[in-house]
């Protein structure tokens, strides 16, 4: 599988996209050396009116469309913590259930995770071990 990222910079209203085809090896290796403490203190130093992100990434898989994504931000006790979020194949229903279900695009997002445990859920996205993240959407 191969990937492209986007990158939401704090300080800067437009996205950085990143359409060069990349292995899941690097999406590891550019989120393992992301300076996600740095791009938070950088944020704190800003007037909150000149805030547009949280520090993100966001990684798509080219192949098949799904895309996960890590944002930084700080738990009560001001410590780096991060939400992901999902953007996959689901099946909803349409009307309430009333018309039956179809299959769109829908992203899902969870909060309150380690750096360790979002790498570890980032290397179940870039190795297809997707059944691994949908679980943390069925809590």
């Amino acid at each position: 599988m191969t990937y492209k990222y986007s990158i939401c910079h704090p300080e800067k209203e437009n996205i950085e996209y990143h359409n060069s085809s990349i292995s899941g090896d690097e999406v590891i290796e550019i989120a393992k050396n992301y300076p996600w403490i740095e791009k938070l203190k950088f944020s704190d130093s800003l007037n909150p009116k000149n805030i547009y992100y949280n520090p993100s990434l966001d990684f798509t898989c080219i192949e098949n469309g799904k895309s996960f994504c890590m944002t930084a931000n700080y738990d009560k006790n001001q410590n780096l913590e991060f939400s992901l979020w999902y953007n996959r194949l689901k099946k909803v229903k349409v009307l309430f259930g009333l018309l039956g279900e179809k299959e769109k695009m829908v992203v899902d997002d969870v909060w309150g995770f380690c750096i360790e445990k979002s790498l570890i859920y980032l290397e179940h996205f870039v190795n297809g071990n997707h059944s691994m993240i949908e679980k943390l959407y069925k809590k």
